[in-house]
């Protein structure tokens, strides 16, 4: 079984100039493995309309699932679903499924749905939404592209709201081994037993500590059987 591919977007100037350090990615990620869904690629891109629009119409074409967050709040540089309406040339406007959710939300809370609450209503035609049990403004899906916002807390809670409707593949499965041997002394050994298990991926993460250079092997795979006899065989290479 193949399972599913996955690529992310993620949007805002913040995080390009260091101001925000992103954590939905890190998030997304593992989500997605426990779910059987391949990320296989992540773009940063600026506040910038044409490199939103250029950056998630490649990775639509490229992937069955592209996942975005940022820009999607109340504010004049919130253009994302904009951009997203531009990438599949659909029209875009105030939704009224969406300003009911807005609208339900500041009556409760005493607070008027301004101008610009009511761009959080801006919703692609033909989109579906995306529910946010956290702040109420809405999130939405266009074609394959699941359409988030920023802010962590809401982002987690978007991207449950889609993967309860999102059909995955299998898990992959992890293995680490460490190992207290320099790369420069396992790199032969180990490519060794990376070309007998095609199927099995292999990396080595170098460290030092105290004096003393290691490395992590961590051994990936969607078959348990196979990820094990590799392993056994990182053991025995190198007594760990």
């Amino acid at each position: 079984m193949t399972n599913p591919t996955a690529a992310m977007c993620v949007i805002g100037d913040e995080i390009l100039s260091g101001r925000t350090r992103d954590a939905n990615m890190h998030h997304l990620a593992g989500v997605l493995t426990e779910a059987g869904v391949d990320l296989k690629e992540v773009r940063i891109v600026s506040d910038d309309a044409p490199a939103i629009i250029v950056a998630v119409r490649t990775l639509s074409k490229a992937y069955d699932h592209v996942f975005t967050s940022g820009g999607i709040g109340p504010t004049h540089d919130d253009i994302t679903a904009d951009c997203i309406a531009a990438v599949f040339d659909v029209p875009i406007d105030v939704r009224d499924d969406a300003r009911a959710l807005l609208q339900a939300h500041y009556d409760r809370s005493g607070q008027d749905l301004n101008a610009a609450r009511l761009r959080m209503a801006r919703i692609p035609e033909s989109a579906t939404l995306i529910d946010n049990p956290v702040s109420t403004a809405p999130g939405f899906t266009l074609h394959n592209v699941h359409v988030m916002a920023g802010v962590p807390a809401v982002f987690r809670a978007m991207v449950a709201s889609v993967m309860a409707g999102l059909q995955g593949g299998v898990p992959l499965q992890s293995i680490s081994i460490r190992v207290l041997r320099g790369e420069g002394d396992i790199a032969g050994p180990l490519g060794d037993i990376d070309a007998r298990y095609p199927n099995v991926s292999v990396g080595s993460y170098p460290f030092q500590q105290n004096g003393v250079y290691g490395a992590n092997i961590v051994l990936r795979g969607q078959d348990s059987a196979m990820l094990e006899a590799a392993g056994a065989e990182v053991r025995a290479a190198f007594n760990a």
